[in-house]
């Protein structure tokens, strides 16, 4: 005697799903993350430092700290500086 399972996906809702729990690991990473180093703000950017350095680094609302010969970014006030930037950028071109 054998048995026949038939099983109904509902994509929407996996989707749903999918998306919910890829926000909730992403929203984690980021808050196990108080400063970025200068790979990681690269990284997270997608910008080489030398473009970074020409474009923002040097803006006063963008804040930086250097420890040593290493810079730090507190990555709450960095994210926040870069949204506020690239909307002005936006803005322009």
């Amino acid at each position: 005697m054998s048995a026949l399972i038939n099983v109904q996906i509902d994509e929407n809702k996996a989707l749903e799903i999918y998306k919910e729990k890829v926000a909730e690991v992403i929203k984690d990473y980021d808050a196990d993350l108080v400063y970025w180093d200068s790979k990681e703000l690269c990284k997270r950017t997608c910008m080489s430092w030398k473009f970074i350095q020409e474009q923002f680094f040097y803006d006063p609302r963008f804040i930086k700290t250097k420890v040593g010969s290493k810079w730090f970014f507190p990555a709450k006030e960095a994210r926040e500086f870069l949204q506020i930037w690239i909307q002005e950028k936006g803005a322009r071109g």
